[in-house]
């Protein structure tokens, strides 16, 4: 999202950062839903195949389980601020640079930002560790 999406549609929509912010908004709550679900899958699958509640105590799990945490943080308690604020300022682009309401957007981005990273370094230990364990089974 960060690295292809968001800088896409900001330059493709320079004109109009409200559309272009809209088009990320978007993307960002199927990307959090999706990552929701399938996390919880892959959490599920990998207590069936290990017919044990340990296997969700495992590193690699507990990364997942952050995962899911910093994501559903992000969309259901940033993401919703956020939203509130959009409607209240009409249009980001069109507010003062001294808003309170734009500071408090600004806040937001940043902490869904972190957030954001550290789902995806989350999932890269989660990728390490899983090739550990399966290469420590062998």
């Amino acid at each position: 999202m960060s690295f292809v999406v968001a800088p896409g549609a900001f330059r493709v929509l320079a004109p109009n950062r409200d559309q272009a912010g809209a088009i990320v908004g978007f993307s960002l709550t199927r990307m959090h839903l999706g990552g929701i679900v399938l996390g919880t899958v892959f959490l599920l699958v990998r207590l069936a195949r290990a017919r044990s509640f340990v296997s969700l105590v495992s590193p690699a799990a507990l990364c997942v389980v952050l995962m899911i945490a910093l994501t559903a943080i992000s969309q259901y308690t940033v993401s919703a601020k956020m939203a509130v604020l959009r409607v209240q300022m009409g249009s980001i682009q069109a507010s003062a640079a001294d808003s309170p309401l734009l500071a408090e957007f600004s806040r937001l981005h940043q902490i869904s930002v972190s957030l954001e990273s550290g789902v995806l370094l989350a999932g890269f230990a989660a990728m390490y560790l899983m090739v550990r364990e399966l290469a420590a089974g062998r």
